[in-house]
Formats: structure tokens, sequence, C-alpha cells
């Protein structure tokens, strides 16, 4: 059975900024991030956590930080090996956090899609193009497009992240940050699409998260986990219609089977939908990387 939910992680030494999932804190030259069982839907973070989602993230993130060719973050995921106080609780932390070096974040989030799906399917049957960036004409939702594209979006504390051309990117950044971000993103995405066909899944899209250390651009955050990605199952792929995922689906569907106005306080999960989603959560870690979920 799955240990209780970590709604909230307590370590009172250092300074902690909470966010949707993560909570982060500041020791100085390094960032501890505590993935918790949080999870938030329609931008709100629901009452009801997911036993087991923070650690799914988490070993789901240094399964690619250990492949990916990319200079980034990660100092250690395992406890044991971190400087902690002593009268730190490891047991909360264990499976569920990251020792990073500190970088300038850089503010805008990465995305690159490989297959024509949300918000990007909305505007394409609206204009023919995604953030901008012209598709031929005939795509169908859920088809693989003819190659992957980059489309950034500024990073928003709360609500949706708002899509915006390349050249807002260029122009905030600089065009050569900005074209290294997106050859980088591009690069990831690739090698993860690719991997993660043979393990059966397909990367539908994903957002990576960038910083600058000692005048290099690094890795941060997660990466290409069921919370930054749609990931599909390969068997069941059928474009023309929305995809079954490895994700919150099963959290989405019932919110929306309920009278829920989606603009005051969420209800709490029933068990069974808490159980299932688990699950996909799961199911998602061991079928990607081949390793079983501990």
């Amino acid at each position: 059975m799955p240990d209780a939910c970590l709604l909230t992680s307590e370590l009172p030494h250092w300074p902690v900024r909470r966010g949707k999932v993560r909570d982060v804190y500041d020791l100085g030259d390094r960032v501890l991030l505590v993935a918790t069982d949080r999870i938030s839907a329609y931008d709100w973070v629901l009452p009801t956590g997911i036993p087991d989602k923070g650690r799914v993230l988490t070993q789901t993130s240094v399964f690619w930080f250990d492949r990916v060719g990319i200079p980034h973050h990660l100092i250690t995921a395992d406890v044991d090996q971190m400087d902690l106080p002593a009268d730190v609780d490891r047991q909360q932390l264990a499976g569920r956090s990251m020792l990073c070096r500190k970088s300038e974040v850089v503010p805008f989030e990465c995305v690159v899609r490989g297959y024509l799906s949300g918000s990007g399917w909305k505007e394409y049957q609206q204009s023919g193009t995604v953030c901008g960036v012209a598709l031929p004409p005939g795509l169908r939702e859920s088809d693989k497009l003819p190659e992957p594209i980059f489309t950034p979006a500024t990073k928003a504390e709360e609500g949706h992240d708002e899509n915006v051309p390349f050249e807002r990117m260029q122009a905030e950044l600089g065009a050569d940050l900005a074209d290294e971000l997106r050859a980088k993103s591009l690069e990831i995405y690739t090698q993860g699409a690719e991997h993660a066909a043979t393990r059966g899944i397909i990367i539908a899209d994903t957002k990576f998260e960038f910083g600058q250390r000692d005048g290099r651009v690094i890795l941060i955050d997660e990466v290409m986990t069921p919370d930054s990605s749609r990931f599909w199952p390969a068997d069941k792929y059928e474009p023309g219609h929305g995809q079954p995922s490895f994700d919150k689906q099963y959290v989405r569907d019932w919110l929306s089977s309920t009278d829920w106005d989606k603009n005051s306080e969420p209800p709490e999960l029933p068990p069974d939908v808490v159980a299932g989603t688990r699950a996909k959560y799961v199911e998602a870690y061991e079928q990607l990387t081949g390793r079983r979920f501990e």
C-alpha cells in the first residue's frame, strides 16, 4: 500500500517557495526541490493529493537527467548523499527530492510540440497556425506534425502560461540565447521521443525550463514527466480525436462530471479516482523507464 500523501513538506531550516506541486528550499548556492503529492487541474490545486505522485515525478526526471547529454542542475536525488541538518526528517524527502545547483531561471517555458493537441489544436482550427507557426492544411486533431515545433510561453505563477511568438522570446532574451534554448529544447525532445517510442509511449508535447549558471545554459526543474508532458499509449494512438493519456485524465474527467463551476474551491476527490490516477502515474514511470516503481 502507498504511504499517505505528502501535501506540504516541513523543513524549517530554509526559506521556501511553494509552487503548485513543488516546495523549493533555498540553501544558499543550492536549492532543494521537494515534489509533493499535490495535484492541480483547471488552474486549481486540489484538496486531495495522489499518493506517490511526487516520487514518480522526481524519479522520472532523474531518469531523464541521467540520459540527456546537456548540462543540468541535478546534484543528487539520494537523500543519504545530501548534507542536511541532523534533525531533518529524511523519510519525508526520500524518493521525492532533488538537491540542485542554483541558477538564474530563464523566464520562459520552452515548449516543444510533436503532435497537434490541446491549445495548439484549438488555434490551428481557427488560423492554421500554432503559436504563430504556420502548419500544412488538413491536419486532424492528434496528428503527428511534419517536424517538432518550438512554441515558447511566458511563465505564470497562477493561472495559464501564455503562448508567445518566438520573436518575442528573441526580443526579451536576445537572439543568441533564444536560439540556443530552442535548439536545446528540440534536441532533448527528440532524444526523449525516440526513447519513449521504443517503450510504447508517444510524447505528444512537453515543456522544459532552463537556467543560467556560470555563463552557460543548464536544464532545470522537471524533465518529460506526466505533469510536464502529454504521454499517449502508442498502441491506442488514433488521430482524428483526443487520445487517452498517462496523466491527470482520471481527475479531469471526474471533475467535469460534477457540478463544480471551476471558479470556486474544488471538491475532494473520491478514493477510486485517487487510486486510478496514482496507477496511471506509476504505469507511465514503469513503462517509460523499464524499472519497477519502489
